[in-house]
């Protein structure tokens, strides 16, 4: 993925993760068991995911190439604070200095290859918000995003590479699905393969 980002994309990218902590803060014992738009996991499993990308992308600021650092961890007893530990990890890891200046090696995405930091960072930032999409309409909850930060997601989202990579096992988005021209959040969504239809109601207690 290939895109120019002149705006900073650390501050918004903190935006969006600290958008997905309040959205996790929401969430019961209950709610873990609830299926998410992530095809096959349920919120604690995307937890989990959400959880090893913020520990993956901190390592990877620091120039720590280790496939291990994106294993997915257990969650223990609190889920909720673990991910927040781990999203107050990686927005340390982004905010210190010379981190713009810097080449990440990024594992998971491909091996051996290094990535400017502020293309990295932008892999970083359109996964959380479209993780806050998911994490709220899991939850039945509206997301709150300004708009100038859409507007940016946008442009990183129609750079996200489209077409069959995208049905191989493991890919970070599905085919994009039709957009019915609604909110700038649901375009950005069901570019990256989401449905904006997707039902989410959270269960009464």
């Amino acid at each position: 993925m290939h895109t120019k980002i002149s705006t900073d994309i650390v501050l918004l990218d903190a935006q969006a993760v600290r958008t997905s902590m309040d959205l996790v803060a929401q969430a019961t014992a209950a709610d873990l068991a609830r299926p998410t738009p992530c095809a096959g996991w349920t919120m604690h499993g995307l937890l989990r995911h959400m959880t090893a990308q913020h520990y993956g992308f901190a390592a990877a600021a620091n120039g720590d190439g280790d496939l291990a650092r994106w294993r997915m961890p257990p969650l223990g007893d609190d889920p909720g604070a673990a991910y927040r530990a781990a999203g107050e990890c990686v927005l340390a890891a982004f905010a210190a200095d010379g981190v713009p200046d810097r080449d990440f090696p990024l594992p998971e995405f491909s091996r051996g290859l290094l990535y400017p930091a502020r293309q990295a960072i932008s892999f970083h930032f359109i996964d959380y918000v479209v993780h806050s999409w998911d994490v709220a309409r899991t939850l039945g909850q509206a997301v709150c995003l300004d708009q100038a930060l859409l507007d940016v997601a946008l442009r990183v989202a129609e750079a996200v590479p489209d077409g069959e990579a995208r049905l191989d096992p493991g890919a970070a988005f599905a085919p994009r699905v039709a957009w019915s021209g609604r909110s700038r959040l649901d375009q950005i969504v069901a570019i990256l393969g989401r449905s904006p239809d997707w039902p989410g109601t959270r269960a009464s207690s």
